[in-house]
């Protein structure tokens, strides 16, 4: 399916490649003929002004004005043999009168067309002059045609792709929606049977402290299921006391972080932030923050989370001892499908930066980053009261 796809792609980028080449010959040979045209013109005037020039006077001169006061649209310039300025026709009245126009429309006339000699006796005296002309205005539009008709067809294929491409994605958000979805009801069944042999344990009087840290990775599953449950759909935000979600964070990660890394948290003065979040997918954020500096301590080192404020936001900081980022990098392991790892599909910093922008009108960042010293990841969330 994907090779018969992919041999339709080409037909259409071949025949649509066919169709420009015709377009811009037809409109080159459609140029050269027209040019031609405008070349016998200008040698029926210049045998006109010929006659005019030598006439004598008694000799009928009505066709040969006709045929030069009949040129409107070529302009042209009529010197002699030491390339002084004679007559003009078709040129800027206004600007003619300017000294050195004349000249400067002569070596334009010059660089375009080959002159017409026009060469008649007068008297006793062998006169030569030359016919000096410049493509007319509708030849000048003509030439650049092509080019006009290459920048429509480029914008026109440019908004194709755009079009193809959001369609791509369309269907691509619609898959990972239906994938999370069936992970939340795959997930459900085996949940259901935890918290029943979570009641089983406390009846047998199993140790409560092993029973509490099940019950809160049982409670934590729960949350991941709900999660992946609500991928495509718009969040629903409420006003929480953001130094809470983080203390519920911090507790769920200090029993689970490698015995190797020091976890803490730097907390305001204060006891109440209040921001508008789903607590849901805000918790996923942090611990995809949180997950990744593990994976870049290696089992060693630190890991410390700041909490921030001003008048209009809170910045909230993780921040590592590992091996840190490159600079140029720094936009692109937000981009999906971005990993450093052999494991993993390089979605959670997508869904990160997804979450905070999209849904939270906030931003992430990577803050500062050097190679085998740290990194620091900054999340910043409008401020409510």
């Amino acid at each position: 399916m994907t090779t018969y796809k992919n041999i339709i792609r080409w037909a259409i980028a071949s025949l649509s490649f066919a169709i420009v080449v015709l377009i811009l010959w037809n409109t080159y040979d459609f140029f050269q003929k027209f040019k031609n045209e405008e070349r016998q013109k200008m040698e029926v005037l210049s045998e006109a002004y010929k006659r005019f020039s030598s006439a004598g006077l008694e000799e009928d001169i009505t066709l040969s004005s006709r045929i030069i006061s009949g040129n409107t649209n070529i302009p042209m310039i009529v010197t002699d043999a030491n390339d002084s300025i004679l007559n003009n026709q078709n040129l800027d009245s206004i600007k003619v009168k300017k000294p050195n126009y004349l000249k400067k429309q002569l070596a334009l006339m010059k660089a375009q067309n080959k002159p017409l000699v026009v060469s008649y006796q007068k008297g006793a005296i062998n006169v030569k002059q030359f016919v000096y002309y410049k493509d007319s205005d509708l030849l000048t539009k003509l030439k650049y045609y092509p080019l006009a008709l290459i920048f429509i067809l480029l914008l026109f294929g440019i908004i194709i792709y755009l079009v193809f491409k959001s369609n791509k994605s369309a269907e691509q958000n619609k898959l990972w929606a239906g994938m999370a979805k069936e992970t939340a009801h795959q997930i459900g069944t085996p949940l259901t049977s935890l918290l029943g042999w979570i009641e089983l344990l406390k009846q047998q009087h199993a140790d409560k402290d092993t029973i509490s840290e099940i019950e809160k990775d049982v409670a934590r599953l729960t949350i991941i299921a709900n999660r992946f449950s609500n991928i495509g759909s718009i969040p629903k935000l409420q006003k929480i006391n953001l130094i809470q979600e983080i203390k519920t964070t911090e507790s769920y990660f200090k029993t689970r972080i490698p015995k190797g890394i020091s976890f803490s948290v730097n907390y305001p003065a204060k006891d109440v932030m209040y921001v508008s979040i789903n607590t849901q997918l805000f918790s996923w954020v942090l611990e995809n923050l949180i997950k990744n500096a593990i994976d870049a301590l290696k089992a060693k080192g630190q890991i410390e989370l700041t909490i921030e404020e001003n008048q209009k936001h809170i910045y909230i900081t993780v921040s590592d001892t590992g091996k840190g980022i490159a600079k140029k990098q720094f936009k692109s392991i937000f981009k999906p499908g971005y990993t450093t790892k052999k494991r993993g599909w390089g979605l959670g910093l997508s869904l990160a930066k997804r979450i905070v922008e999209n849904y939270h009108d906030g931003k992430i960042y990577v803050q500062k980053s050097e190679i085998e010293k740290g990194t620091s990841i900054r999340v910043v969330l409008p401020k409510i009261h």
